[in-house]
C-alpha cells in the first residue's frame, strides 16, 4: 500500500501547517495515501507542533486511516486513510494552538461522510497566526456555504493565548457534491461593522479605545458610511486574559472582507485598532471580491466542486499558490490564474479559475 502513496514535500512554498491542512484532508476525501516529508522544515521549530498534531489525529479519526510519524518535531508522516466517520469527533490542541485551523483540517472531511458530524475543538479562539473565531464565523462560514455547505459553529468558550481554554462545538452536514461558486463583481462597500473585546482581568476602556482608534482610521478613507464596531468585555464565556478587534467590510453583492489585531503586553490598544483598520482597507482597495485570507481557504472547496469556479482577488498570496499546488498533486482539478489590469484606476486584481475535480460523496 505505501507504495502508492503520494510524495508532498513539507518544506515547498508557503512551508508550513497549510500543506499538511490540505494534504491530509484531500488524502482523507479520495481515499489517496500520502507521505509528507520535510515538514516545516525552514521553520525555526521544524517538524509538528501541538496544533498540527491535533490536526492530523483529528482527521486520522475522521477517516479512521492509519497514521505515521505523527509526534511533537517530527518531520515526517504517513498516513493511509480508511472510510469517513460521522459522529462525534474531538481535538484538542491543549495550548492556545488555533482552533480555526483545526476547523480549517476538519471542515472539507465531514462533508463527504454519511451523516452529519459533530466537531469539539479546543485550544485559542482568538489566536495569533490564525484567523480568530469571529473571521471563521462572521467572513468564511457565509462564503464557503455558496458551495453549497451546511456548518453551525456554537463558540462555548473562548481562548486565548497562552493558556487556550476556548471550546467550539462544529455540527457539520454531509454534501452528496459541492456546487462551484462565481465571485468576480465587488460592487460597493454598504456596511462596515465589528468588535473590540476585552477578556479577564483587562480594563474596558481598552475595547472602547481600540474601536475609537479602527473607527478613526477607516474615517480618513471612507467617509459616507457609519461604522459600527462595538467595544465588548467577554463575561462568562472566556478563559483568561485577551484583546483584540475585528472588523468586517460587506459589499453590495454579498463579498465579505475583515480586519483584525490581537492585543499583546505593551502594545497601546489604539495600535491595535489601527493595525485591523489598516488591514481591512487594503483588503477593500484592490477591488477584488475575498480579502487575503479567504483566498486560500477557499482552494480546497473549489478544487472539490463539480464545475467551474471564479474568483476575484487582489495579488495572489504563497498560502494560496501552496494550497493550489497541494490541489492540484492529489485532485484532478485544473486551476489557472489570470491578471486583470483595470483601466478605471490602478488597481491589479487576478482570477482564480478553478475547473473542479467534482468529487461526490460516496457513503451518500
Amino acid at each position: 500500500m505505501d507504495s502508492a502513496a503520494v510524495e508532498i514535500d513539507g518544506s515547498v512554498m508557503e512551508g508550513g501547517g497549510q500543506i499538511l491542512r490540505v494534504s491530509a484532508a484531500l488524502s482523507c476525501i479520495t481515499g489517496s495515501p500520502i507521505k509528507i516529508t520535510k515538514i516545516r522544515a525552514g521553520r525555526s521549530t521544524p517538524g509538528l507542533r501541538p496544533q498540527h498534531l491535533s490536526g492530523l489525529q483529528l482527521v486520522s479519526d475522521l477517516c479512521s486511516g492509519n497514521l505515521q510519524g505523527a509526534s511533537i518535531g517530527s518531520t515526517d508522516i504517513s498516513m493511509t486513510p480508511g472510510k469517513i466517520q460521522s459522529g462525534n469527533h474531538m481535538a484538542d490542541t491543549q495550548t492556545a494552538g488555533s482552533v480555526c485551523l483545526l476547523l480549517q483540517i476538519a471542515l472539507p472531511c465531514a462533508l463527504y461522510a454519511d451523516a452529519s458530524s459533530q466537531l469539539c475543538l479546543k485550544g485559542g479562539t482568538n489566536a495569533e497566526m490564525a484567523p480568530q473565531i469571529d473571521y471563521t464565523v462572521k467572513v468564511f462560514k457565509p462564503i464557503v456555504e455558496k458551495f453549497g455547505i451546511h456548518f453551525d459553529c456554537d463558540i462555548r468558550m473562548r481562548g486565548y493565548y497562552p493558556k487556550g481554554g476556548g471550546d467550539v462545538m462544529v455540527t457539520v452536514n454531509p454534501v452528496k457534491e459541492l456546487q462551484p461558486i462565481t465571485m468576480t463583481e465587488r460592487g460597493n462597500i454598504t456596511k462596515i461593522h465589528g468588535r473590540a473585546f476585552v477578556a479577564g482581568v483587562l480594563p474596558y476602556k481598552l475595547a472602547k479605545d481600540m474601536s475609537a482608534a479602527a473607527v478613526r482610521t477607516i474615517r480618513k478613507e471612507i467617509k459616507e458610511l457609519y461604522i459600527n464596531i462595538q467595544a465588548l468585555q467577554e463575561k462568562e464565556k472566556a478563559f483568561g486574559n485577551g484583546n483584540g478587534i475585528i472588523i468586517i467590510a460587506e459589499s453590495s453583492t454579498g463579498c465579505l472582507f475583515a480586519g483584525s489585531a490581537l492585543g499583546k503586553k505593551g502594545v497601546y490598544a489604539d495600535k491595535v485598532g489601527i493595525e485591523a483598520a489598516e488591514m481591512l482597507l487594503r483588503n477593500i482597495r484592490h477591488n477584488g471580491c475575498v480579502d487575503e485570507f479567504l483566498q486560500d481557504q477557499l482552494i480546497i472547496f473549489m478544487a472539490l466542486a463539480k464545475g467551474t469556479s471564479r474568483i476575484r482577488t487582489g495579488a495572489v498570496t504563497l498560502h494560496t499558490q501552496t494550497a493550489i499546488h497541494i490541489a492540484e498533486k492529489l485532485t484532478q482539478a485544473k486551476f489557472t490564474i489570470t491578471k486583470c489590469e483595470d483601466e478605471l484606476s490602478s488597481n491589479v486584481t487576478y482570477v482564480i479559475e478553478c475547473q473542479g475535480s467534482g468529487i461526490s460523496n460516496p457513503n451518500l
